[in-house]
């Protein structure tokens, strides 16, 4: 039944087939535009008030909402389905679902208003699983003797206070002038000046994919791992689907859109400018050129991503200075394996007792039986060849130390979210680069949105999308 759901919600948005991981493929994007091929070579043409760019969070919660302002919109989006992080995998056995991407959601009006308005529930619940786990180093596969975390409450408390310090975090970017000189420190010498050593591993699970965590300024610390996410762990709520089928929000979204979303569709050029936007784009029912008064852009700004966009030079200059973290998640089956077998990635012999980059960081029971998540992060862009490599070689190793039962993974659902958690210097957040990034907003009839603007929080990018719809509908 759950599967002829979702090809109807396909169907209507005038998908074909989902794509997998939804690279550009520059021959299957010929292969579309040439006749012989199978599509007629006949170009289409869409009107609307505003095109947005992107399928995910920002761009799915944007076009929803200028849809109840009365605004035309089309929705491009280049893998087969909307939701961008927020994955979900469906047991073909069983029918049960597990959350790959987006586990929770934050306790925040804005999260429970735009679930209510589609009818899909949410439950309150801890971000945590109920397993605990061993603690091994997954360099050597080996469970490291005698080893527990810290307990983190002194250290979560004093941290709290800290945070209360930076009320304006819980917003965007938008950062006094100057920006206080503890917000620009590395956070691995910001946690030893206030004692915050004993939250570092409760900080690593939260803050994977981050790349090089503790020389990384402590504003991105403070913003990521922010007031929202801490009351929470005191409290426990967190909100999440009662079945963890967390893609049933975006499901319903896409419903709603109908044949506004043009799913498995990229971009091939494109212009921007103060008569509106036009871009050429091809999907599985050939060319098509979208014609809008005004863009929403919610890709990741990174310069080779945005080059069928029409970047500025200005738009490039600020766009370059990005440095990007590297997240992979996925799901694999341990035969012989105990429903709770969980392994976290520790560092024998590391500060806080890290891992060290690239590294799975943990094999963690799931919410179907018999498969278990996997979660991996890179300081360097790798390809999926190599992140699957790095992981088997990890699983390999746990094997033969006897830490997980030595059968045959095999890989079930898998998921690449890089670019993740896009950064500055320490100099360029000094220099103004926040100001100058948000004043691209409305330039060249161009607004942009996404986990770069408002920071990796879905709560957080709907309330940054809320401030922009004034200025997008008018």
């Amino acid at each position: 039944m759950r599967a002829t759901r979702r090809q109807a919600i396909k169907t209507l948005a005038g998908a074909g087939a989902a794509a997998g991981i939804g690279v550009f493929d520059p021959a299957a994007a010929h292969a579309a535009q040439d006749p012989a091929a199978g599509t007629s070579g006949a170009r289409r043409v869409i009107e609307r008030d505003v095109v947005v760019i992107g399928g995910g969070s920002a761009g799915t919660y944007t076009a929803v909402r200028l849809t109840d302002l009365g605004k035309s919109v089309v929705v491009v989006e280049h893998k087969g389905r909307l939701g961008g992080h927020c994955e979900t995998y469906t047991d073909p056995a069983t029918g049960l679902t597990t959350d790959i991407g987006v586990v929770v959601f934050h306790d925040l009006p804005v999260v429970r208003d735009y679930f209510s308005r589609f009818g899909v529930d949410l439950t309150v619940g801890s971000a945590g699983g109920g397993s605990t786990p061993a603690f091994a180093d997954f360099r050597t596969g080996e469970v490291v003797a005698g080893w527990t975390p810290p307990d983190p409450t002194a250290a979560l408390q004093a941290y709290y206070g800290i945070l209360q310090k930076y009320p304006y975090l819980a917003g965007t970017y938008d950062l006094p002038n100057p920006v206080p000189a503890e917000l620009l420190t590395p956070w691995g010498e910001f946690a030893a000046a206030n004692g915050l050593g004993g939250l570092m591993t409760i900080l690593s699970d939260y803050a994977q994919g981050f790349a090089h965590l503790l020389r990384m300024p402590t504003v991105y610390i403070l913003k990521y791992f922010g007031l929202s996410v801490v009351g929470s762990l005191f409290t426990g709520d967190f909100l999440s689907t009662p079945n963890h089928d967390n893609s049933a929000l975006y499901e319903a979204a896409t419903a709603f859109l109908g044949e506004d979303v043009l799913l498995e569709t990229n971009v091939l050029s494109g212009t921007r400018g103060p008569g509106g936007v036009e871009f050429a784009a091809v999907g599985p029912h050939g060319p098509v050129t979208i014609r809008a008064e005004k863009a929403v852009i919610t890709v990741p700004p990174m310069p080779a991503l945005l080059a069928p966009f029409d970047p500025s030079p200005s738009e490039l200059a600020l766009f370059s200075r990005f440095r990007q973290g590297n997240y992979c998640t996925g799901l694999i089956r341990l035969p012989g394996a105990p429903d709770s077998t969980a392994v976290q990635n520790i560092g024998a012999d590391t500060l806080y007792n890290l891992p060290p980059l690239p590294a799975l960081y943990a094999v963690t029971p799931s919410s179907v039986p018999g498969l278990f998540d996997l979660k991996f992060g890179s300081d360097v862009p790798l390809s999926d060849v190599q992140v699957h490599s790095v992981i088997q070689e990890s699983l390999g190793r746990l094997q033969a130390a006897g830490t997980i039962p030595a059968t045959t993974p095999v890989f079930v659902d898998y998921s690449n979210h890089s670019p993740y958690e896009l950064t500055v210097s320490a100099a360029d957040v000094a220099g103004g680069f926040y100001s100058r990034l948000y004043g691209l907003q409305g330039r060249r009839n161009t607004f942009w949105n996404g986990a770069a603007f408002a920071g990796h929080d879905s709560s957080l990018i709907w309330q940054y999308a809320e401030s922009l719809l004034p200025q997008i509908a008018e």
